[in-house]
């Protein structure tokens, strides 16, 4: 779940989001899908909002098969949206996901991870619903980069309480959930991997 100030904000720009949100490039999200060791064909949207990664991953790529998705976030205003869009969408707590365990081939994280108030716990949420040979893919802002001290800097001043980590944290968080992380690409925004083991 996002803090309750963040929930807030996003209830109250659900209708905007859409148009304000920084263009979502599939092929970072669709880079770290393919690191999956088992066919992806469900996946689940973590704090996905209006479901941008879900509609991103909804088109095929190579020999992909476009998969179902599921988002799950906490304010009900942004998954009205999302379900106009056709994204199924459920509400629910990041920390406690009302997914089974071992339900999905992967999760995705997009733009979402540094306004969740538990970040270890939602990580941990992700590795239980994961199926063996599935993986998290977090793509992130970094906060040592120019750009990243300016969105840093924008999110406190809106009232956030965000905690921005730069892909080697987000990567040890990973692990620290009891999956295997790679980062896969650095800079401004970056994707790292975490992938759940086949004995798992």
């Amino acid at each position: 779940m996002h803090g309750p100030g963040d929930v807030a904000f996003f209830d109250r720009v659900a209708r905007l989001y859409d148009r304000l949100a920084p263009a979502t490039n599939p092929e970072f999200l669709w880079a770290g899908l393919a690191r999956a060791d088992r066919p992806v064909e469900r996946v689940l949207d973590l704090a996905g909002g209006t479901g941008r990664a879900a509609r991103a991953i909804a088109a095929p790529v190579g020999r992909m098969r476009a998969p179902e998705t599921l988002v799950v976030d906490a304010s009900r205003a942004m998954l009205a949206h999302a379900a106009e869009r056709g994204t199924p969408a459920v509400r629910g707590d990041a920390g406690r996901l009302p997914v089974r365990t071992a339900a999905v081939d992967a999760v995705v994280v997009l733009d979402a991870l540094h306004h969740l108030p538990d970040q270890g716990a939602a990580l941990a949420e992700a590795a239980r619903v994961l199926r063996p040979g599935g993986v998290v893919v977090v793509r992130e802002f970094d906060p040592r980069t120019l750009r990243g001290r300016a969105l840093v800097a924008a999110e406190r001043a809106v009232g956030f309480g965000s905690t921005f980590r730069g892909p080697d944290a987000w990567a040890a968080a990973l692990g620290d959930a009891g999956l295997a992380p790679t980062v896969l690409d650095r800079g401004f925004a970056f994707t790292v991997v975490g992938k759940k083991r086949e004995s798992q």
